[in-house]
């Protein structure tokens, strides 16, 4: 059963809770997401250190629930 767009929030929300999240739904099919995260947490560690941490939150779902996903993650400006 695919994930929704709310699951995925909730669970990014849950790992960093100060982060500001917007996600779309690439191809209508709830296994094909986008989402643009941004959060203090992210500040001074390498993009991939970034990614890392978001799909930690996701706890396992990449690649089963959750097919793909882009990620564009940064802190605050």
């Amino acid at each position: 059963m695919p994930m929704d767009a709310n699951e995925i929030e909730t669970l990014i929300k849950a790992a960093l809770p100060d982060a500001k999240i917007e996600i779309r739904d690439l191809a209508g099919d709830g296994d094909h997401y986008a989402a643009n995260v941004v959060s203090e947490s992210f500040r001074g560690i390498s993009r991939v250190q970034q990614h890392q941490l978001v799909y930690k939150a996701l706890k396992g779902n990449m690649g089963g629930e959750l097919h793909a996903l882009a990620l564009q993650t940064k802190a605050p400006d």
